[in-house]
């Protein structure tokens, strides 16, 4: 089964690489078929020539006979001891005027007289030297009438044919090749050039993902071929955000209309007084206020674009995120600690969504360290702010998927949603920030967020 190649660069390349092998052949093939007819056409002619110069030379003597005188030159060209040439010239009455040799002179007196338009032959193994010759037989008027004059030169011995030949397959046949190396190297570029439309519409379509639904693949100079199958990519887009914005819609409107009868619930469970159940049910709607929460914030990551242009200063945020945190660390038997830089550090971004990405680093690292231990947020003077827990760390597997949205490790018992480290990362990504997990020794995870600074 023949292998297809599934480049379609490579493939219009070897197809135009065959097209120009194979026209390039015949273009050679019928410039040396043109060259060689118009030698022989050449060769046809110069007989014709030799022919009317030899009448030239027929005049009449004293009694009125036709008579050959030939000027020397002409004389050595036709002499026997050459063979090169042949020549035979009768009269009207067919009789034979003049012979170049006897062989020749016998053989026409039995041909027919000849017309007037040229009559082209060929003698196979003629003469004492059984040469091979090419001749003309013509008619042609004359100072002594009309004659039938033959000439015959020796086939391949013009030497003008062969020279033309030569130098068109030995000199001209040799540019050949180097146009058609250039051709196809011309014709690589251009299907490379042309394809670089499809190549800008892939690189865009690579990066349309969840965060950039809006994102669409460019039609302009788009090949008419390939436009259909953009345009139709384009409409699923289109369908795509359209589902995305009334699925974002409704997680935003049902964690909002969660809010109101969860905080009523929150309000008259504070009035109450029981036992060790109505604390625990006060837990759950504490949680459940938190996911809520949560909710609301994912539904506006996605579908507001933050503002990511204001200074902050992360030594203040932390302050005011770790003291709103702090009785939530009280309460659950551990403590949280502010160290590193105690000046301002800003840097650029959104004060808002920062205070949430460290809030939910902050409980997340509380969720995992074991009571009676302490949770440590260190600002650091290069715009780094992280957050270090003493739980039983992040195993090397799992870290490719902690900041998926709902995903929790095995064996994890928490009370988490799986939402807190998802959005942390959108937060990062929105600020074009940076985060890194590592682990702490002897036990624990750190987590480092780096911004722009100011």
């Amino acid at each position: 089964m023949t292998r297809r190649i599934k480049s379609l660069q490579l493939r219009l390349t070897v197809e135009l690489a065959a097209l120009f092998f194979v026209a390039s052949c015949l273009a050679v093939g019928g410039l040396i078929y043109s060259a060689a007819m118009t030698a022989g056409s050449l060769a046809d002619r110069e007989l014709g020539l030799r022919a009317e110069d030899l009448a030239r030379y027929v005049s009449q003597d004293e009694q009125q006979k036709p008579r050959v005188e030939l000027p020397p030159p002409l004389k050595q060209a036709y002499s026997e001891a050459a063979h090169q040439s042949l020549f035979a010239i009768r009269d009207k009455d067919g009789q034979l005027i003049e012979a170049s040799t006897p062989e020749i002179g016998a053989l026409t007196a039995r041909w027919p007289q000849a017309d007037t338009e040229p009559s082209y032959f060929r003698l196979s193994k003629f003469g004492p030297l059984e040469r091979d010759y090419s001749g003309v037989s013509i008619r042609l008027d004359s100072a002594a009438g009309p004659l039938s004059v033959l000439v015959a030169e020796v086939s391949g011995g013009n030497q003008l044919v062969h020279s033309i030949l030569r130098e068109f397959v030995f000199d001209i046949a040799w540019y050949v090749p180097p146009f058609v190396a250039l051709a196809l190297l011309l014709a690589t570029l251009s299907v490379r050039r042309s394809l670089l439309p499809l190549r800008a519409a892939s690189a865009q379509a690579s990066a349309i993902g969840p965060g950039s639904i809006a994102l669409r693949l460019p039609e302009a100079d788009v090949p008419t071929e390939a436009l259909p199958l953009v345009v139709a990519v384009n409409h699923a887009l289109d369908r795509l955000e359209q589902g995305f914005v009334i699925q974002r819609r409704f997680t935003a409107n049902a964690a909002h209309e969660l809010r109101t009868p969860l905080t009523i619930i929150t309000a008259r469970l504070d009035t109450l007084e029981g036992n060790g159940q109505l604390s625990a049910l006060r837990e759950e709607v504490a949680r459940m206020n938190r996911l809520v929460e949560q909710l609301l914030c994912v539904a506006r990551l996605d579908s507001l674009a933050l503002d990511v242009s204001s200074p902050v200063d992360l030594h203040q945020l932390a302050e005011e995120v770790v003291g709103s945190i702090a009785h939530l660390a009280l309460s659950a038997c551990r403590t949280i600690a502010l160290t590193g830089a105690d000046y301002p550090v800003l840097v650029i971004g959104n004060p808002g969504a920062i205070a949430d990405a460290l809030r939910n680093l902050i409980e997340n690292a509380l969720a995992h360290t074991p009571p009676e231990s302490e949770v440590v947020v260190e600002v650091g003077p290069e715009g780094t702010i992280s957050v270090q827990d003493s739980g039983p760390g992040i195993p090397a597997e799992d870290r490719p998927h902690i900041f998926e949205r709902f995903w929790r490790g095995k064996g994890v018992r928490t009370n988490g949603a799986g939402l807190g480290l998802a959005i942390v990362m959108e937060i990062v990504r929105a600020h074009g920030a940076s985060i890194t997990v590592t682990e702490r020794v002897p036990r624990g995870a750190r987590f480092d967020l780096r911004f722009g600074t100011a």
